[in-house]
């Protein structure tokens, strides 16, 4: 996996290559200060993975985000938080806030690497449905899905992918379309990039879900609708 560091601060590049160089073997392909700059280079080469930081002159990152190729995954990294939930609507595999902790990139980039790799793999469809659970081919083999075994389903581009305890699948399908498959007693959406099992919420802020070691955004638009279901309308959410 390659990737480019966009920031306009000299020091805050330096230092995320270095730590990079801590967790993973990922490659460098090229840093810049500005965003244009950087515009420019990935109209000619191939890169997975961006580190985005938000506020630069000239054109901020998330203006860059959206004149990005497709297949391109985004990590953001930036000193505000206020961002965090508008970096979803560009589905952003993370955002870290600086100072950027080595645990949290570490994290980020493993994520990076999963997808990319998932990405890579056949295109996988979902064949089926029934009232308990999915068929999803992958890999000329068909996969038996149960619902109660879906911890979450994650929108990424064009795909969504399907975590469970035990695996996680992606198929090319959009978030809207798998949500209407799921029942809806059990699942509710809750952001733009994120349809949630009910059941295996462990805990949660006005903000972000947590299911496993999954931070879930709660997303602002989805937020009533979420606590009337979850709570009956039992929690104060301002």
């Amino acid at each position: 996996m390659n990737c480019i560091i966009i920031d306009d601060e000299p020091l805050a590049r330096e230092e995320l290559q270095a730590l990079l160089g801590e967790v993973s073997n990922i490659e460098i392909k090229a840093k810049f200060s500005t965003a244009l700059k950087a515009l420019d280079f990935i109209k000619e080469n191939d890169v997975d993975l961006i580190f985005l930081d938000i506020e630069m002159p000239l054109m901020n990152g998330l203006e860059f985000a959206m004149q990005i190729p497709e297949k391109t995954l985004i990590i953001f990294t930036t000193a505000y938080p206020q961002y965090a939930l508008k970096s979803y609507e560009f589905d952003a595999i993370d955002y870290l806030l600086k100072p950027i902790d080595v645990n949290r990139l570490d994290k980020a980039v493993k994520k990076a690497t999963l997808y990319i790799d998932l990405l890579a793999e056949q295109k996988n469809t979902i064949e089926s449905n029934t009232t308990d659970f999915l068929f999803i081919k992958a890999d000329r083999r068909y996969h038996k899905i149960y619902f109660k075994d879906i911890w979450f389903v994650e929108g990424l581009k064009d795909y969504v992918i399907i975590h469970t305890q035990n695996q996680k699948l992606i198929t090319a399908m959009n978030l809207k379309s798998i949500h209407q498959k799921l029942p809806e007693n059990y699942f509710q959406r809750v952001s733009k990039s994120y349809v949630i099992n009910l059941d295996y919420i462990d805990s949660f802020t006005n903000h972000t879900l947590y299911i496993n070691d999954a931070e879930i955004p709660l997303g602002d638009v989805y937020k009533k609708d979420f606590f009337d279901k979850y709570s009956n309308g039992s929690l104060n959410i301002d």
